[in-house]
Parts: structure tokens; C-alpha cells; sequence
């Protein structure tokens, strides 16, 4: 019997490295993969509704507007809200609890979301992504 592990938003704030939530959220999928975001009727008919309007308000603010919640990574370009367990057709027609609950959903980059569904391992590695560090532009105000 396989037992598998729900990834949630709770544990993915315990983790501190931006690339390893990253790491975290890979689906791995690859480029041609049926998705939900495929069905563009079903896709517009969810992310149009006042329901989910207000679901992504509370996620966005609840994540300070940064990158996967990571305090370092605002984000000023395109905002997402991510299904960390990747939600289905079958997910939006029967109104899984899964669609709403916040321990599924993550305030994400339009960068970042392709990273998680796209890319690979050593791509990651290569991203360029620092890790901020208390006072590493300022360095004056450590003193």
C-alpha cells in the first residue's frame, strides 16, 4: 500500500531557502501534460468568480504579496495564486474542498509558477536566486 503525503501551506512556511520551497512545489510536469489549465471554459468559469476573487484577495494579503510567502522575495509583476496540490477537472466540477482551502493555496510569481511546473533540477540551481540576508544592501545599518 503507497501512502502519500499531502503537501499543505503550513508546511511550506517552515521552509526558510526560497529554492527549496520551489523544490517543495515541483510537479514536475512537462510541456504538452493535460491540466486543469487546459480546459480554458472551466478555468475562466473558476477564476472569475466572486468566490475565488475573494479567495485570492485573503491569500495575497495573507502572504504579504511576496513570492511564496517568502518575506525576501516581493513580488511586483505578475501575482498568482498556486494549488499546491494541483487541483483537476473532476476537482472544479464537483467543488472539491481543495479548490479554496488556504493550506492549498500560495501567492507565487508568474516566473516562480513556471518554475514549479516546467523546469528542472539543475535549471533551479542555475537560477540566480540569492538569499537575502538581514542587512546585505544596507550594510551600515547593521552596525
Amino acid at each position: 500500500m503507497v501512502v502519500t503525503t499531502m503537501r499543505t501551506y503550513s508546511e511550506l512556511i517552515k521552509i526558510d531557502d526560497f529554492l527549496d520551497r520551489i523544490r517543495y512545489l515541483q510537479t514536475g510536469g512537462t510541456v504538452g501534460d493535460r491540466t486543469f489549465g487546459g480546459n480554458r471554459t472551466l478555468n475562466q468559469i473558476l477564476y472569475q468568480s466572486p468566490e475565488w476573487r475573494s479567495t485570492r484577495r485573503s491569500i495575497v494579503l495573507r502572504d504579504n504579496g511576496c513570492d511564496l510567502a517568502h518575506e525576501d522575495h516581493p513580488i511586483f509583476s505578475k501575482t498568482l495564486i498556486h494549488h499546491i496540490e494541483p487541483i483537476t477537472e473532476w476537482d472544479v466540477i464537483h467543488r472539491s474542498d481543495k479548490i479554496f482551502d488556504p493550506e492549498n493555496l500560495i501567492t507565487i510569481s508568474f516566473e516562480t509558477h513556471q518554475i514549479v511546473h516546467w523546469e528542472k533540477e539543475e535549471t533551479i540551481s542555475r537560477m540566480g536566486y540569492v538569499e537575502r540576508k538581514p542587512f546585505d544592501t544596507c550594510p551600515w545599518k547593521g552596525v
